[in-house]
Protein backbone atom coordinates (compact mmCIF):
# COMPACT_ATOMS: atom_id res chain seq x y z
CA UNK A 1 0.00 0.00 0.00
CA UNK A 2 1.21 3.80 -0.59
CA UNK A 3 2.20 5.68 1.82
CA UNK A 4 -0.59 8.44 0.73
CA UNK A 5 -3.30 5.06 0.96
CA UNK A 6 -1.93 4.35 4.44
CA UNK A 7 -1.93 7.89 5.80
CA UNK A 8 -5.08 8.31 4.32
CA UNK A 9 -6.52 5.58 6.17
CA UNK A 10 -5.19 6.06 9.14
CA UNK A 11 -6.73 9.33 9.44
CA UNK A 12 -10.16 7.84 7.93
CA UNK A 13 -9.69 5.59 11.26
CA UNK A 14 -9.36 8.22 13.87
CA UNK A 15 -12.76 9.79 13.48
CA UNK A 16 -15.59 9.51 15.70
CA UNK A 17 -17.93 6.53 14.95
CA UNK A 18 -20.77 7.56 12.29
CA UNK A 19 -24.19 6.90 14.45
CA UNK A 20 -26.32 4.94 11.92
CA UNK A 21 -29.30 6.81 10.30
CA UNK A 22 -32.95 5.78 11.69
CA UNK A 23 -34.97 5.33 8.38
CA UNK A 24 -37.83 6.05 10.18
CA UNK A 25 -37.01 9.45 10.02
CA UNK A 26 -38.06 11.06 6.61
CA UNK A 27 -34.89 13.01 6.72
CA UNK A 28 -32.96 9.88 5.79
CA UNK A 29 -34.94 9.37 2.35
CA UNK A 30 -33.73 11.37 -0.84
CA UNK A 31 -37.42 10.31 -2.27
CA UNK A 32 -40.42 8.92 -0.51
CA UNK A 33 -43.60 9.09 -1.92
CA UNK A 34 -46.54 11.59 -1.54
CA UNK A 35 -43.85 14.43 -0.06
CA UNK A 36 -41.85 17.32 -1.97
CA UNK A 37 -38.89 15.87 -3.07
CA UNK A 38 -36.58 15.09 -6.30
CA UNK A 39 -38.74 12.47 -7.39
CA UNK A 40 -41.80 14.47 -7.31
CA UNK A 41 -40.37 17.38 -9.30
CA UNK A 42 -41.76 17.28 -13.26
CA UNK A 43 -38.94 16.60 -15.53
CA UNK A 44 -39.22 18.32 -19.30
CA UNK A 45 -37.11 16.85 -21.74
CA UNK A 46 -36.37 17.59 -25.34
CA UNK A 47 -36.81 15.20 -27.96
CA UNK A 48 -33.98 14.58 -30.11
CA UNK A 49 -35.12 14.28 -33.37
CA UNK A 50 -33.23 13.64 -36.69
CA UNK A 51 -34.43 17.28 -37.90
CA UNK A 52 -33.54 18.70 -34.87
CA UNK A 53 -35.40 19.89 -31.56
CA UNK A 54 -39.08 18.18 -30.99
CA UNK A 55 -41.81 19.65 -28.84
CA UNK A 56 -41.14 19.32 -25.04
CA UNK A 57 -42.69 16.08 -22.61
CA UNK A 58 -42.66 16.71 -19.15
CA UNK A 59 -42.80 13.59 -17.12
CA UNK A 60 -44.77 13.81 -13.14
CA UNK A 61 -45.56 11.60 -10.84
CA UNK A 62 -48.56 8.39 -10.83
CA UNK A 63 -49.56 8.46 -7.25
CA UNK A 64 -51.63 5.53 -8.08
CA UNK A 65 -48.71 2.96 -9.17
CA UNK A 66 -49.37 -0.17 -8.26
CA UNK A 67 -45.57 -1.24 -8.77
CA UNK A 68 -42.57 0.21 -5.57
CA UNK A 69 -39.71 1.29 -6.60
CA UNK A 70 -36.13 1.44 -4.27
CA UNK A 71 -33.23 3.19 -5.74
CA UNK A 72 -29.84 3.22 -4.28
CA UNK A 73 -27.75 5.93 -6.06
CA UNK A 74 -24.09 5.23 -7.57
CA UNK A 75 -20.56 6.15 -6.11
CA UNK A 76 -21.15 10.60 -5.95
CA UNK A 77 -19.85 12.08 -3.14
CA UNK A 78 -17.41 13.54 -2.82
CA UNK A 79 -17.29 14.29 1.47
CA UNK A 80 -14.00 13.88 3.46
CA UNK A 81 -13.37 10.80 4.64
CA UNK A 82 -13.97 7.04 3.70
CA UNK A 83 -18.26 6.94 4.22
CA UNK A 84 -20.13 10.25 3.36
CA UNK A 85 -22.29 11.78 5.86
CA UNK A 86 -26.00 12.00 5.24
CA UNK A 87 -26.66 15.51 4.25
CA UNK A 88 -27.93 14.77 0.43
CA UNK A 89 -25.92 17.71 -2.07
CA UNK A 90 -28.19 19.06 -4.80
CA UNK A 91 -24.73 18.46 -7.17
CA UNK A 92 -23.98 14.52 -6.17
CA UNK A 93 -27.09 12.34 -4.73
CA UNK A 94 -30.11 14.81 -5.40
CA UNK A 95 -28.56 15.48 -9.03
CA UNK A 96 -28.01 11.40 -9.73
CA UNK A 97 -31.49 10.29 -8.34
CA UNK A 98 -32.84 13.23 -10.94
CA UNK A 99 -30.67 11.63 -13.97
CA UNK A 100 -31.16 8.42 -13.02
CA UNK A 101 -34.41 7.48 -10.97
CA UNK A 102 -36.98 10.62 -10.84
CA UNK A 103 -38.65 9.54 -14.30
CA UNK A 104 -39.45 6.34 -12.60
CA UNK A 105 -41.69 7.71 -10.11
CA UNK A 106 -44.20 8.25 -13.56
CA UNK A 107 -44.86 4.44 -13.13
CA UNK A 108 -44.00 3.67 -9.84
CA UNK A 109 -44.21 5.18 -6.14
CA UNK A 110 -40.18 5.70 -5.46
CA UNK A 111 -38.27 5.01 -2.34
CA UNK A 112 -34.71 6.43 -2.19
CA UNK A 113 -32.75 6.21 0.76
CA UNK A 114 -30.01 8.97 1.87
CA UNK A 115 -26.89 6.25 2.81
CA UNK A 116 -23.46 6.47 3.90
CA UNK A 117 -21.89 5.55 0.49
CA UNK A 118 -18.18 4.88 0.35
CA UNK A 119 -16.86 8.05 -0.88
CA UNK A 120 -14.98 8.94 -4.38
CA UNK A 121 -12.21 8.77 -2.13
CA UNK A 122 -12.38 5.90 -0.73
CA UNK A 123 -13.17 4.15 -4.05
CA UNK A 124 -9.77 5.72 -5.50
CA UNK A 125 -7.89 4.58 -2.06
CA UNK A 126 -9.57 0.75 -3.12
CA UNK A 127 -8.15 1.23 -6.78
CA UNK A 128 -4.63 1.29 -4.90
CA UNK A 129 -4.99 -1.52 -3.24
CA UNK A 130 -6.26 -0.68 0.24
CA UNK A 131 -8.90 -3.02 2.54
CA UNK A 132 -12.30 -0.93 1.97
CA UNK A 133 -14.59 -3.81 3.48
CA UNK A 134 -15.38 -1.97 6.71
CA UNK A 135 -16.64 1.69 4.78
CA UNK A 136 -18.63 -0.90 2.30
CA UNK A 137 -20.04 -2.53 5.24
CA UNK A 138 -21.38 0.75 6.55
CA UNK A 139 -22.78 1.99 3.65
CA UNK A 140 -24.50 -1.78 3.33
CA UNK A 141 -25.94 -1.79 6.91
CA UNK A 142 -27.51 1.56 5.91
CA UNK A 143 -29.15 0.21 2.51
CA UNK A 144 -30.22 -3.10 4.64
CA UNK A 145 -31.31 -1.16 7.23
CA UNK A 146 -33.38 0.96 4.84
CA UNK A 147 -34.76 -1.84 2.69
CA UNK A 148 -36.07 -3.22 6.36
CA UNK A 149 -38.07 -0.46 6.99
CA UNK A 150 -39.32 0.24 3.61
CA UNK A 151 -40.26 -3.62 4.16
CA UNK A 152 -41.86 -2.98 7.59
CA UNK A 153 -43.49 0.35 7.15
CA UNK A 154 -44.32 1.50 3.28
CA UNK A 155 -44.45 -2.10 1.51
CA UNK A 156 -47.67 -3.45 2.55
CA UNK A 157 -47.37 -6.67 -0.06
CA UNK A 158 -46.78 -4.64 -3.02
CA UNK A 159 -44.36 -5.89 -5.49
CA UNK A 160 -41.18 -3.89 -6.12
CA UNK A 161 -38.21 -3.19 -8.43
CA UNK A 162 -34.76 -2.86 -7.35
CA UNK A 163 -32.82 -0.10 -9.40
CA UNK A 164 -29.14 0.47 -8.83
CA UNK A 165 -26.14 1.79 -10.20
CA UNK A 166 -22.73 0.93 -9.81
CA UNK A 167 -22.02 1.06 -5.77
CA UNK A 168 -25.73 1.18 -5.52
CA UNK A 169 -26.06 -2.43 -7.68
CA UNK A 170 -23.19 -3.68 -5.35
CA UNK A 171 -25.11 -2.96 -2.34
CA UNK A 172 -28.48 -4.47 -4.11
CA UNK A 173 -26.80 -7.37 -5.06
CA UNK A 174 -25.50 -8.14 -1.95
CA UNK A 175 -29.34 -7.48 0.01
CA UNK A 176 -30.83 -10.03 -2.73
CA UNK A 177 -28.42 -12.33 -1.75
CA UNK A 178 -28.68 -11.46 2.13
CA UNK A 179 -32.07 -10.74 2.68
CA UNK A 180 -34.11 -11.54 -0.28
CA UNK A 181 -33.24 -15.12 -1.69
CA UNK A 182 -35.49 -17.26 -0.04
CA UNK A 183 -37.70 -14.65 1.98
CA UNK A 184 -40.81 -13.63 1.26
CA UNK A 185 -39.48 -10.74 -0.25
CA UNK A 186 -38.31 -12.14 -3.36
CA UNK A 187 -42.25 -13.74 -3.91
CA UNK A 188 -42.48 -9.43 -4.20
CA UNK A 189 -39.52 -8.81 -5.94
CA UNK A 190 -40.65 -8.09 -9.75
CA UNK A 191 -37.12 -7.38 -11.31
CA UNK A 192 -33.95 -6.36 -10.41
CA UNK A 193 -32.06 -3.79 -12.24
CA UNK A 194 -28.38 -3.75 -11.61
CA UNK A 195 -26.58 -1.96 -14.22
CA UNK A 196 -22.84 -0.95 -14.08
CA UNK A 197 -21.94 -3.97 -11.99
CA UNK A 198 -20.42 -7.63 -12.53
CA UNK A 199 -23.31 -10.01 -11.28
CA UNK A 200 -21.95 -13.23 -12.39
CA UNK A 201 -23.26 -16.12 -13.56
CA UNK A 202 -21.36 -19.82 -14.88
CA UNK A 203 -20.95 -19.57 -18.77
CA UNK A 204 -23.63 -20.63 -20.62
CA UNK A 205 -26.58 -20.08 -17.80
CA UNK A 206 -29.03 -17.30 -15.87
CA UNK A 207 -28.46 -18.42 -12.26
CA UNK A 208 -25.38 -19.89 -9.66
CA UNK A 209 -23.02 -17.16 -9.79
CA UNK A 210 -24.01 -14.57 -7.52
CA UNK A 211 -27.11 -15.42 -6.66
CA UNK A 212 -28.47 -19.11 -5.62
CA UNK A 213 -32.13 -18.78 -7.01
CA UNK A 214 -32.78 -15.75 -8.31
CA UNK A 215 -31.52 -15.76 -12.42
CA UNK A 216 -30.85 -13.62 -15.09
CA UNK A 217 -34.20 -12.06 -16.92
CA UNK A 218 -34.67 -13.61 -20.57
CA UNK A 219 -37.21 -11.65 -21.71
CA UNK A 220 -39.74 -8.41 -20.92
CA UNK A 221 -42.57 -10.34 -19.10
CA UNK A 222 -40.67 -12.24 -16.51
CA UNK A 223 -40.74 -11.62 -13.12
CA UNK A 224 -38.31 -12.28 -10.30
CA UNK A 225 -35.29 -11.58 -12.10
CA UNK A 226 -32.14 -9.54 -12.52
CA UNK A 227 -31.32 -7.28 -15.49
CA UNK A 228 -27.68 -6.12 -15.40
CA UNK A 229 -25.16 -4.75 -17.84
CA UNK A 230 -21.98 -2.99 -18.71
CA UNK A 231 -21.96 -0.16 -21.61
CA UNK A 232 -18.84 -0.27 -23.92
CA UNK A 233 -18.82 1.34 -27.20
CA UNK A 234 -17.83 -0.86 -30.55
CA UNK A 235 -14.13 -1.14 -30.57
CA UNK A 236 -13.58 -1.01 -27.31
CA UNK A 237 -14.08 -4.22 -25.46
CA UNK A 238 -13.18 -5.03 -21.86
CA UNK A 239 -9.54 -6.57 -21.87
CA UNK A 240 -8.22 -8.75 -18.57
CA UNK A 241 -7.82 -6.55 -15.63
CA UNK A 242 -11.16 -4.06 -16.67
CA UNK A 243 -13.54 -3.11 -13.46
CA UNK A 244 -16.52 -4.11 -15.36
CA UNK A 245 -17.45 -6.61 -18.06
CA UNK A 246 -14.80 -8.73 -17.25
CA UNK A 247 -14.29 -12.03 -14.81
CA UNK A 248 -11.30 -12.67 -12.80
CA UNK A 249 -12.82 -16.66 -12.03
CA UNK A 250 -12.42 -18.94 -14.93
CA UNK A 251 -16.25 -20.23 -15.61
CA UNK A 252 -17.95 -17.13 -14.60
CA UNK A 253 -18.43 -14.11 -16.64
CA UNK A 254 -20.72 -10.83 -15.92
CA UNK A 255 -24.38 -11.08 -16.69
CA UNK A 256 -25.53 -8.50 -19.39
CA UNK A 257 -28.88 -8.15 -20.65
CA UNK A 258 -30.02 -6.02 -23.34
CA UNK A 259 -32.36 -2.81 -21.06
CA UNK A 260 -34.87 -2.70 -23.41
CA UNK A 261 -35.43 -6.49 -22.12
CA UNK A 262 -35.67 -7.92 -25.29
CA UNK A 263 -35.48 -11.80 -25.14
CA UNK A 264 -32.79 -12.14 -27.99
CA UNK A 265 -29.37 -10.36 -26.25
CA UNK A 266 -27.38 -10.76 -29.24
CA UNK A 267 -29.21 -9.18 -32.10
CA UNK A 268 -28.86 -5.06 -32.47
CA UNK A 269 -31.72 -3.98 -30.11
CA UNK A 270 -32.45 -0.22 -30.44
CA UNK A 271 -32.87 1.70 -27.20
CA UNK A 272 -34.79 4.88 -25.93
CA UNK A 273 -32.57 6.96 -23.67
CA UNK A 274 -32.77 10.36 -21.47
CA UNK A 275 -29.75 12.48 -21.21
CA UNK A 276 -28.49 15.62 -19.57
CA UNK A 277 -27.42 17.38 -22.23
CA UNK A 278 -25.95 20.24 -20.58
CA UNK A 279 -23.58 18.18 -18.51
CA UNK A 280 -20.19 19.75 -18.01
CA UNK A 281 -18.38 16.75 -17.33
CA UNK A 282 -15.52 15.39 -19.61
CA UNK A 283 -16.30 13.82 -22.77
CA UNK A 284 -13.77 11.45 -24.63
CA UNK A 285 -13.08 13.60 -28.11
CA UNK A 286 -14.69 16.52 -26.54
CA UNK A 287 -18.01 18.02 -26.03
CA UNK A 288 -20.96 16.52 -27.59
CA UNK A 289 -23.07 18.62 -30.43
CA UNK A 290 -26.44 16.65 -29.93
CA UNK A 291 -27.96 18.25 -32.85
CA UNK A 292 -26.83 19.94 -36.15
CA UNK A 293 -29.55 22.58 -35.73
CA UNK A 294 -28.49 24.14 -32.72
CA UNK A 295 -28.04 23.46 -28.52
CA UNK A 296 -30.90 21.76 -26.44
CA UNK A 297 -33.07 24.34 -25.53
CA UNK A 298 -32.97 22.64 -21.79
CA UNK A 299 -30.77 20.36 -19.83
CA UNK A 300 -32.83 17.28 -20.66
CA UNK A 301 -33.31 15.53 -23.83
CA UNK A 302 -34.91 12.45 -24.47
CA UNK A 303 -34.00 9.86 -27.76
CA UNK A 304 -35.66 7.48 -29.57
CA UNK A 305 -33.57 5.25 -31.87
CA UNK A 306 -30.21 7.17 -30.81
CA UNK A 307 -28.63 4.33 -29.58
CA UNK A 308 -28.25 0.19 -30.64
CA UNK A 309 -26.91 -2.50 -28.18
CA UNK A 310 -26.42 -6.02 -28.16
CA UNK A 311 -24.36 -8.25 -25.26
CA UNK A 312 -21.59 -9.70 -26.05
CA UNK A 313 -20.85 -12.73 -23.98
CA UNK A 314 -17.64 -15.04 -24.32
CA UNK A 315 -15.42 -16.55 -22.28
CA UNK A 316 -14.75 -14.17 -19.29
CA UNK A 317 -16.08 -11.08 -20.98
CA UNK A 318 -20.31 -10.29 -20.89
CA UNK A 319 -21.06 -7.02 -21.42
CA UNK A 320 -23.33 -4.40 -23.37
CA UNK A 321 -21.54 -3.08 -26.80
CA UNK A 322 -23.14 -0.07 -28.07
CA UNK A 323 -22.87 2.28 -31.02
CA UNK A 324 -25.37 5.16 -32.41
CA UNK A 325 -28.01 3.62 -35.45
CA UNK A 326 -27.48 4.30 -38.82
CA UNK A 327 -28.53 7.71 -40.16
CA UNK A 328 -29.91 8.92 -43.47
CA UNK A 329 -28.85 11.80 -45.22
CA UNK A 330 -29.75 14.93 -43.32
CA UNK A 331 -30.29 12.81 -39.78
CA UNK A 332 -28.46 15.82 -37.46
CA UNK A 333 -28.18 14.13 -35.03
CA UNK A 334 -24.56 13.24 -33.20
CA UNK A 335 -22.42 9.84 -33.67
CA UNK A 336 -21.20 10.19 -30.38
CA UNK A 337 -22.93 9.59 -26.74
CA UNK A 338 -20.21 9.61 -24.67
CA UNK A 339 -20.47 8.15 -20.69
CA UNK A 340 -16.49 7.17 -20.20
CA UNK A 341 -15.62 8.14 -16.77
CA UNK A 342 -12.44 10.86 -16.62
CA UNK A 343 -10.78 13.72 -15.06
CA UNK A 344 -9.76 16.33 -17.52
CA UNK A 345 -8.35 14.47 -20.72
CA UNK A 346 -7.78 11.52 -18.94
CA UNK A 347 -10.31 8.49 -19.11
CA UNK A 348 -10.49 5.55 -17.26
CA UNK A 349 -9.62 2.47 -18.88
CA UNK A 350 -11.66 -0.83 -18.25
CA UNK A 351 -14.93 1.49 -17.07
CA UNK A 352 -16.43 1.70 -20.87
CA UNK A 353 -18.97 4.10 -21.03
CA UNK A 354 -19.87 3.61 -17.22
CA UNK A 355 -21.74 6.73 -16.89
CA UNK A 356 -23.93 6.46 -19.92
CA UNK A 357 -25.37 2.61 -18.34
CA UNK A 358 -29.09 3.82 -17.73
CA UNK A 359 -28.83 7.67 -19.80
CA UNK A 360 -28.76 5.26 -22.77
CA UNK A 361 -32.56 3.10 -22.29
CA UNK A 362 -34.19 5.14 -19.56
CA UNK A 363 -37.11 5.44 -21.03
CA UNK A 364 -37.37 1.57 -22.04
CA UNK A 365 -36.73 1.22 -18.49
CA UNK A 366 -39.14 3.15 -17.99
CA UNK A 367 -42.02 1.04 -20.01
CA UNK A 368 -40.86 -2.21 -19.00
CA UNK A 369 -41.81 -1.71 -15.47
CA UNK A 370 -44.76 -0.10 -16.41
CA UNK A 371 -45.72 -3.09 -18.25
CA UNK A 372 -44.75 -5.18 -15.53
CA UNK A 373 -47.25 -3.46 -13.02
CA UNK A 374 -49.92 -2.76 -16.04
CA UNK A 375 -49.51 -6.75 -15.60
CA UNK A 376 -49.88 -7.36 -12.05
CA UNK A 377 -53.01 -5.22 -12.52
CA UNK A 378 -54.36 -7.23 -14.42
CA UNK A 379 -53.56 -10.88 -12.91
CA UNK A 380 -55.16 -8.64 -9.72
CA UNK A 381 -52.02 -8.39 -7.80
CA UNK A 382 -51.84 -4.98 -6.25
Amino acid sequence: MSVFASLALAAASAQAAPVPPDYRDSASWLCLPGREDVCSWPVTAHPLEPTGWGTPVTTTPDPQAPVDCFYVYPTVSSDSGMNSDMTPSSSEEMLFAQLQFSRFSSVCKPYAPVYRQMTVGAIALAATGADMTAYGQVAYGDVRAAFREYLKTHNKGRPFVLIGHSQGSIMLEQLIREEIEGSDAQDLMLRAILPGWNIMVPEGEVVGGSFRQVPGCTGASETGCVMSWSTYGTGDAPTSGALFGYSKVPGLRPLCTVPSGSANNREWTSLDGFWFAKSRYPVKGGPIRWSGEGPPPGPFATSEDLVEARCISAGQRGYLEVRTTPRDIGDSRTDRIGGEPGMGNFFFPGWGKHLADIAIAQDDLIRLIDRLGQDRVAAGQR
